[in-house]
């Protein structure tokens, strides 16, 4: 199909989807990368604790801390 008919069935509301490759598609910024961090032992036993309270792991304990301490940074800033 031509970009112009892509457009063109887009432009009036129809369903493209299946007319396109999604295989390797990707929201930027949302790549994982791997980093390794060294936490002291009383750390540890509190994310653990909290992780075992809310039935999640500690990673993502970790994750979610990280993510709200930037946001809250970010809108700070803004």
């Amino acid at each position: 199909m031509k970009a112009k008919d892509l457009d063109r069935r887009f432009d009036q509301g129809e369903d493209i989807t299946g007319s396109l490759n999604l295989g390797g598609a990707r929201q930027p910024g949302l790549e994982q990368r791997r980093v390794n961090v060294d936490f002291p032992s009383w750390m540890i036993d509190g994310l653990d604790h909290e992780a075992k309270r809310l039935g999640v792991t500690r990673q993502s304990i970790i994750k979610v801390w990280i993510a709200e301490r930037l946001e809250h940074r970010d809108s700070a800033v803004a």
